[in-house]
């Protein structure tokens, strides 16, 4: 029997994904669930498993752009599994659905591979790339078959530049930007563009957070087995003042401005696919341990590559931290359709003022980046103040001077 296995929806919205890699050879024996496939949505990549087991046949290239619900491979659910290093078997039913694959001849371990160079035929998409970039087809080196030039080999030529005299190494590599990347991109413009943003900064002197720290950082570790960050300061700190000034936790949606009477908190996290950013629900709703433990468990899921869709869909307002890389101050950019994003930065020992006394102290520079088409200079500034001051202030502020209530220690 083939099963036809198809593009299943990532997501409500999401029509088209993008075949990144595919995990397995045409003709392997597959094991049902075994990953097969990675697969680049605009919001994710996910791991595409096998429905069930058997042979498989691609029906789809790396690189691909697929719609939901597409055919992008066939199972021979008949094939028997192969035993030691014996070349799997195909049955005949496979074998029709299958495309003939062209014979390509060995050439001795001890030979390289030869290429045909000069051969001038190209693919139709080949010429009209070629044709675009004013190359003749004799001067481009095919890699298919019998020297064909390939639509890939089109796109990674380079006219020539003139023979001038170079030192040192020219080389140059082309990588398509995956449809996550891409969409990020458009995202990013897209901000840029449709909203009056602008940004304002503040420092916040973080002397009280890492007395604090110092002194509850391996009780609260030991006992809820997450560690005591910046994070969960910066995130109660972040939803004080979003209860303060409402119009930042807003977002315009046409003619209307909606404004929400709940904080769900998106995270920016480096992944190894690009920037993610998962969401904290509720977390108007959560504690200092709360807060950790669910930043760890989404940054951990990132990073993984296991964050789902909708772990990232929603958020109110955005939180990102550019001194995990050393920044020392930035103008991040706003999340669509939220109205606001506040930037984190290295902290320094720099010169403070203290009762006339010029001391050292651990600072950070902070920036909040808003749409001004709802969110005015009073309501950014006074939004960012009350941050600095629950930060320079977390016992009073946040801990309601209770401070081991608040640890849950």
């Amino acid at each position: 029997m083939i099963l036809e296995m198809k593009v299943p929806s990532p997501g409500e919205s999401i029509t088209e994904v993008e075949i990144a890699s595919w995990l397995v050879a045409d003709g392997d024996y597959v094991e049902k669930d075994q990953a097969i496939a990675e697969v680049d949505s605009d919001k994710a990549t996910l791991e595409l498993p096998a429905e069930a087991s058997g042979i498989i046949t691609l029906k789809a290239e790396e690189g691909d752009a697929v719609a939901v619900g597409q055919v992008v491979c066939l199972i021979d659910t008949a094939a028997a599994k192969p035993s030691g290093a014996t070349a799997p078997a195909v049955s005949e039913e496979a074998k029709k659905d299958a495309a003939p694959a062209p014979e390509v001849p060995v050439a001795p371990a001890s030979a390289a591979p030869k290429v045909q160079k000069g051969a001038g035929i190209a693919s139709p998409a080949a010429q009209k790339i070629l044709a675009e970039k004013g190359m003749d087809p004799a001067q481009v080196p095919g890699t298919g078959r019998e020297g064909r030039i390939t639509k890939e080999d089109a796109q990674q030529a380079v006219p020539s530049m003139g023979s001038a005299p170079t030192h040192g190494s020219r080389g140059e590599s082309r990588t398509k930007l995956s449809m996550l990347r891409r969409k990020v991109a458009e995202r990013l413009v897209a901000a840029k563009n449709e909203t009056a943003m602008l940004t304002t900064f503040n420092e916040v002197d973080m002397s009280a957070i890492f007395a604090l720290r110092k002194e509850y950082k391996d009780a609260f570790a030991s006992k809820h087995g997450v560690g005591l960050g910046f994070m969960s300061f910066f995130t109660l700190a972040v939803i004080r003042a979003l209860k303060m000034f409402p119009a930042v936790n807003s977002m315009i949606d046409d003619k209307d401005m909606i404004t929400y009477d709940f904080c769900d908190i998106s995270i920016a996290v480096s992944g190894p696919k690009g920037l993610m950013v998962p969401v904290i629900r509720n977390a108007e709703l959560l504690s200092f341990r709360g807060v950790e433990a669910e930043v760890k468990r989404l940054a951990v899921r990132a990073r993984e590559g296991a964050i789902t869709v909708d772990e990232m869909t929603g958020g109110t307002f955005t939180i990102t931290n550019g001194g995990v890389f050393g920044s020392m101050l930035s103008t991040p950019i706003i999340n669509p359709p939220q109205s606001a994003i506040l930037g984190m930065h290295n902290i320094v020992e720099r010169p403070v003022v203290k009762d006339g006394a010029i001391v050292a102290a651990p600072v950070m520079y902070v920036a909040l980046s808003y749409d001004h088409r709802i969110i005015d200079g009073r309501e950014s500034v006074g939004f960012l103040v009350a941050v600095k001051e629950a930060l320079e202030n977390p016992i009073e502020v946040l801990m309601n001077n209770q401070v081991k209530q608040a640890l849950e220690l």
